[in-house]
Formats: structure tokens, sequence, C-alpha cells
């Protein structure tokens, strides 16, 4: 048996491959239109092994996407921890939030934003990683490498733009796919701080 995602419950071996395949669907396909026998069709198991993991359809699409921002939590910061400089560490960091985000489908997107415990789940996600590049760019201040500069209006402007990237809304406006916006504002804020 294998620790769940949230630490609440154990999983078996079976229910972490669910999770992990529930999660890749969701992400390609959203989740919204599907009802729980879609789900147990879909993944050759029952309704009642999905119950064991949520118990509702609405509870297991939050554990899902709790699921996939733990993972991609873990995938940014082990990606950004081999960086030593603050300029290419903030890079990294941003870069791999935007590699971390390429599975998530449009229609993914669009069920977050219409799931209010899900956009909770994803908003929280993003403040957590505006507040780590604020972190991040201040220990580059502490060092030197960038010029001192307000670290709330810093947080602020980046989830802003995160929030942006993620809704769809910067693609709508500019073309650019999540990943390009993502290194175009690493790009930006590096020039705005460097010293």
């Amino acid at each position: 048996m294998t620790t769940t995602d949230t630490g609440e419950r154990r999983l078996t071996a079976r229910q972490a491959q669910l999770l992990d395949q529930l999660e890749e669907l969701f992400l390609a396909e959203g989740f919204a239109g599907f009802t729980l026998e879609d789900l147990a069709v879909r993944l050759h198991c029952s309704k009642t092994t999905l119950y064991a993991l949520a118990d509702s359809k609405e509870q297991l699409a939050v554990r899902v996407v709790r699921h996939f921002f733990r993972r991609a939590t873990a995938a940014v910061e082990a990606r950004t921890a081999g960086e030593g400089d603050p300029a290419r560490r903030v890079t990294a960091y941003l870069e791999a939030v935007a590699r971390a985000l390429t599975p998530a489908s449009r229609a993914f997107h669009r069920d977050l934003e219409g799931f209010p415990p899900g956009r909770a789940v994803y908003e929280h996600n993003t403040a957590v990683a505006a507040e780590r590049v604020s972190a991040l760019i201040a220990d580059g201040v502490a060092a030197g490498r960038f010029r001192e500069v307000h670290p709330a209006l810093v947080a602020d402007t980046v989830t802003t733009l995160m929030l942006r990237i993620g809704r769809g809304d910067t693609a709508r406006a500019t073309g650019l796919d999540d990943a390009a916006a993502y290194r175009e504002l690493a790009a930006l804020l590096l020039r705005g701080i460097s010293r």
C-alpha cells in the first residue's frame, strides 16, 4: 500500500493507479461531462471502486485536482532545486510550472473555472507559486543579483498573470501558449529586477 495524495487514507496499488488514470483523463478531456458510471467504464472498474476514492463525483474531482497540483508542485520544486544562480532559479521555476501545466487541456481549465471547489484548489496553488517566485526574488535581492523590489507587488503581478495564463485569457489575448507565456513572464521579471 502507498500513502494517498492527501495523507488521510492509504491507497492500494490499484487505487493509486486509478487516481493517476483519472488525472490523465481529466487533464486531457476535462471532468464536468463525466458521470461516475462513465468513469467506471473508461477505467474498467466498478463505481464502488471509485466510491472508495471519494464519496461523490464532485469530491472525486477535487481529489484528482489536488493530486495533480501536488505532483506538479513536487516536479517544479525538484527542477528548481538544482539551480544555484538566482536568475536561473526564477526562470527554471516558471518554466517548470509551464511544463507541469502542459498536459492540462482547455477543457480541463474550462471545467476548473466552472467548478468552485476545483477553482479554489487552482487559485490556492497559483497563490503559493506566486509566493514562491516572490521568495526566489527575495533570495536574489539578498544575494545582490536583483535590485530592491516591492515583494507584495511582484507577488500580486505574478499571481494575476499566472491566473490569466491558467484560464486561457493570455492565450486568447496574445496567441501565446502557456509554456511561451511563462517563459515571457520569466524574462519580463528578470529584466525588471536585474541590477
